[in-house]
């Protein structure tokens, strides 16, 4: 079987860790250094379920609760990987923000979305409550999962659970794992 092309955008708030998961998820490495995206295109060749694909990994600029969707970012995109900070609230916002203009400009009620808390790693700062995360998850219809970029905590998981909710939506369903919300 010939590998699946799949285009997935990181989408959220500025430094909730973006491009820390991307290059975490496709070099296997933490980049501690913040410096604004201006927008990163990473490739990636992954497996899941006995399935090959090829992931081209759009990593977008921060955005904001003005930001104008970018319309580019509704063409041509499979799924969204949805990024706030655990430590901000502000990101937590601002990603809900976000997932309503992703709607709006699509015209759909449903996109492949996996919901993602970043930076476990500091625990201590948690502003946003997991259940908070998985709550709101749910009522998208989206994966949830709460990941360090920083210790390479659930990255991998970020995009298998993605191409596996792709696959669903494309009429391809896998066999459930079970934290898949169906």
């Amino acid at each position: 079987m010939a590998p699946k092309e799949r285009n997935i955008a990181m989408m959220g708030y500025r430094s909730v860790g973006k491009s820390s998961l991307s290059i975490q998820f496709v070099e296997g490495q933490f980049v501690d250094s913040y410096d604004p995206t201006i927008e990163n295109t990473f490739t990636k060749a992954t497996r899941v379920n006995s399935q090959d694909y090829v992931v081209k990994l759009v990593d977008t600029a921060g955005q904001d609760e003005y930001s104008i969707f970018p319309v580019q970012y509704s063409m041509d995109f499979h799924g969204y990987v949805l990024v706030y900070s655990i430590t901000s609230q502000k990101s937590f916002e601002v990603i809900k923000i976000i997932y309503e203009k992703l709607l709006d400009v699509m015209g759909k009620k449903y996109v492949p979305v996996v919901l993602v808390g970043n930076k476990t790693d500091l625990h201590q700062e948690r502003t946003v409550s997991h259940e908070e995360g998985k709550k709101l998850a749910e009522s998208w219809r989206a994966a949830f999962l709460e990941t360090s970029a920083k210790q390479n905590e659930s990255v991998g998981d970020v995009f298998q659970q993605l191409l596996m909710l792709i696959e669903n939506e494309n009429g391809n369903p896998q066999e459930k794992s079970s934290c898949i919300i169906s």
